[in-house]
């Protein structure tokens, strides 16, 4: 089978489209999906420099956590699925190929309105915008929320999830322009932050009358601590879910004491099996009928062949893009 190869760390040029083997079939619960498209996510750029390596039992050098497809194979205890069945999954790794294994609770079918790269750019984001927002978080209707990187895969699914839920969403960017597309898709009041410092907190106070907001979603890290504090109201909820801005500050107990506050670390990739097997389940009972409905929908930004690899990567990393950027193996 083709598949995306990192034939060393470094910049997008190290990136090839190579022959490989291809999975073996299916045993147990697993399921091998053939590949239609895949989504490129910053995880995988970190993996081609070297600073994100794959979990074991993954393709060290074989990228890619979200993917859809057809079922082409199962196994003998994954009844659930047949040949032929549509379905968008997630996987720790090697979901820029043409084939997958995975196990068949790590599926969900998807609905007959989406195309391959529109399926492609959804299980990944959604499933860590709504494990976040509601799983952690408990985000209620009525409540307001914040989500830094708006104009990102999951800021944007936060923001749709947000609003299907009937509360409210805010946001922030570092440029205006993907602020301005993310209010179509439910941002309510938004401020561009053009490096950590800026203080969003201010802005945050005045559009919820001195109350903050109940949920941050933090896709960004750690420059933007304190004045997520800051921002939050009494009993308030940070979860932290990217690093893009660093991994290290200093925590102001006293804040966090004084609002009673609940700071909540969340990562996809490195969990169990069976606690995505839980995400995924809950993604499928509660965001596939949205999908379905319209109610959400993914949002892509633009679809390259898997031999553009290298062009995808560059377009990742002009933080350039809104929304997803989608692969197609076909």
């Amino acid at each position: 089978m083709k598949a995306v190869v990192i034939t060393s760390h470094g910049g997008p040029e190290v990136l090839d489209v190579r022959e490989v083997e291809t999975p073996r079939s299916p045993t147990a619960d697993r399921v091998r999906v053939r590949v239609r498209a895949a989504a490129l996510n910053r995880a995988d750029v970190w993996q081609r420099l070297g600073h994100y390596p794959a979990p074991a039992g993954y393709p060290q050098n074989i990228p890619g956590l979200e993917f859809a497809g057809e079922v082409d194979e199962v196994g003998p205890e994954a009844g659930l699925w047949k040949r032929g069945q549509r379905v968008f999954g997630i996987i720790g790794g090697g979901a820029q190929a043409e084939y997958v294994v995975v196990p068949g609770n790590h599926l969900a079918e998807f609905p007959v309105n989406l195309n391959w790269a529109e399926a492609a750019a959804v299980p990944e984001v959604f499933i860590t915008a709504h494990d976040a927002l509601f799983t952690r978080a408990k985000l209620q209707t009525g409540e307001t929320m914040l989500v830094h990187a708006a104009g990102s895969g999951v800021g944007t699914a936060a923001i749709q999830l947000t609003r299907a839920a009937g509360a409210q969403a805010y946001g922030t960017s570092r440029t205006g322009e993907k602020l301005d597309r993310a209010r179509g898709y439910g941002l309510r009041n938004s401020v561009v932050v053009n490096d950590g410092q800026q203080d969003f907190a201010a802005a945050v106070q005045e559009w919820t009358s001195g109350h903050g907001v109940n949920v941050v979603i933090d896709l960004v890290g750690a420059a933007y601590l304190e004045a997520n504090l800051r921002a939050l109201a009494q009993k308030g909820r940070l979860v932290l879910v990217g690093t893009t801005a660093g991994s290290k500050a200093t925590l102001d107990f006293a804040t966090v004491m004084g609002k009673r506050l609940t700071i909540i670390g969340t990562m996809l990739r490195a969990r169990s099996n069976e606690e995505k097997a839980t995400a995924t389940r809950l993604f499928a009972e509660h965001v596939v009928p949205l999908l379905a409905d319209g109610i959400v929908q993914p949002v892509v930004d633009r679809v390259y062949k898997l031999e553009e690899v290298r062009e995808a990567h560059l377009r990742m990393e002009s933080n350039e893009s809104f929304g997803k950027i989608v692969l197609l193996t076909d």
